[in-house]
C-alpha cells in the first residue's frame, strides 16, 4: 500500500486501542462515535482518509450488538470517504460459537456477521483465536488469524512451575493445549465432557496423568465459567497439586467471576482482547496484553510483510 497508515477505534475497548496505537507510535484517528438521541449509532470522521490504509479497532465486547453495529457504521463511513483499504481489527469475534447448525431451524450467525462486515466495507479482517478456525472460510476477503498462545505460554514459563501438566477441557481444544505444552514443557491431559444444557458442562472422563502435578487448563475463552470450574474439580479429585487456567478471551458472562472466585482455581490468566466486565474484579484473574502483537500485525499488513512469521 502506498497510502498513509491511519487507525480509528470504536468504543468497545478504548484501553486496548490506546495500547495498540502507543505501540505503533501513531495517533488515534479523530472521529465522533456515539449515538443519536433515539439510540441510533452516530459516526462522523473528522479526518481525511482518501487513499489511506485504514485500520479500525473494535472488539465485539458487551453490549455485543451495539459494538458490532458501531463497527459496521464506521466501516461504511470509511468506504464512502474513499479509504484505499479498510482492515477491521477484531480482537474478539462474537457469534463464533454459532458457526454451524446444531439442530433444525437455527441460524449460522458467525456467517451472517462475516457477510455484514464485507458488505459494510471491510477489505481485510485481523482477528485473534477464533472459536472455530472454519470461520475464516466464511469470508471471501483476506483473514489474518493471530494466536495468543505464545503470549500465555511465555508468561507460564516465567512462573517456573515444575511437573506441569497442560489440560485440554474438551476435544476441540487439544491442538491449542498441545501448542501450549510444546512451548512450556510438561505433559498433556484431555478431558471428555458433555453439555446437559446451554453453557453447562459435566466431566465424563479424563486421559492423562495429573497426580502430583501443577495443572493448567488451556482454552480459547471463559464464558459462563462452568466448564472451567468442573474441570478444576475433576483435576483436584485426580490428585493434581494445583490448578490454574489460561484463556485468550475473558468473556466472564453472568456469574462467571463469582464461580471462579469461589472455586479451587488458584489463578486465571486471560488477555485484553475483551475488557473485564464493568464493576467486576477478582484477585484470581490476571490480564496480559496482546497490544504489541496486534500492533506488529498491523504494521506488517501495512508494509505487505508476512504475518505467519510472527508464529515461527
Amino acid at each position: 500500500m502506498d497510502g498513509r497508515l491511519q487507525v480509528f477505534a470504536g468504543n468497545s475497548s478504548p484501553a486496548l486501542a490506546n495500547r495498540i496505537v502507543s505501540e505503533l507510535e501513531a495517533p488515534l484517528g479523530r472521529a465522533i462515535v456515539g449515538a443519536w438521541k433515539d439510540g441510533e449509532t452516530r459516526v462522523k470522521l473528522e479526518e481525511n482518509v482518501r487513499g489511506s490504509d485504514v485500520f479500525v479497532i473494535q472488539t465485539m465486547s458487551r453490549p455485543v450488538n451495539q459494538n458490532l453495529m458501531e463497527l459496521l457504521v464506521i466501516l461504511d463511513a470509511l468506504r464512502r470517504a474513499s479509504a484505499a483499504r479498510i482492515t477491521a481489527v477484531i480482537p474478539y469475534y462474537a457469534y463464533a460459537r454459532q458457526e454451524k447448525k446444531t439442530s433444525g431451524r437455527e441460524p449460522i450467525s458467525a456467517k451472517l456477521v462475516a457477510n455484514l462486515l464485507v458488505t459494510a466495507g471491510a477489505d481485510r479482517i485481523l482477528t485473534m483465536d477464533l472459536h472455530s478456525p472454519a470461520i475464516e472460510g466464511f469470508f471471501d476477503i483476506q483473514v489474518d488469524h493471530l494466536r495468543a498462545t505464545p503470549i500465555l505460554a511465555a508468561h507460564f514459563r516465567r512462573l517456573g512451575l515444575d511437573d506441569l501438566v497442560v489440560v485440554s477441557p474438551d476435544s476441540g481444544s487439544v491442538a491449542r493445549a498441545e501448542e501450549f505444552r510444546r512451548r512450556t514443557g510438561g505433559s498433556l491431559a484431555i478431558i471428555s465432557k458433555q453439555r446437559p444444557g446451554p453453557e453447562r458442562a459435566e466431566v465424563l472422563e479424563m486421559v492423562g496423568d495429573v497426580e502430583g502435578r501443577h495443572a493448567v487448563i488451556v482454552d480459547d475463552m471463559i464464558s459462563s465459567g462452568w466448564t472451567l470450574v468442573k474441570a478444576a474439580e475433576a483435576l483436584l479429585a485426580r490428585g493434581a497439586r494445583s490448578v490454574r487456567a489460561a484463556a485468550v478471551h475473558g468473556v466472564f458472562a453472568g456469574e462467571a467471576m463469582r464461580l471462579i472466585q469461589e472455586s479451587p482455581i488458584e489463578k486465571v490468566f486471560v488477555t485484553d482482547t475483551l475488557p473485564l466486565p464493568e464493576g467486576v474484579s477478582s484477585d484470581k484473574v490476571e490480564v496480559l496484553t496482546v497490544a504489541p502483537l496486534i500492533a506488529e500485525a498491523i504494521m506488517r499488513i501495512h508494509k505487505d510483510l508476512s504475518i505467519s512469521a510472527l508464529f515461527t
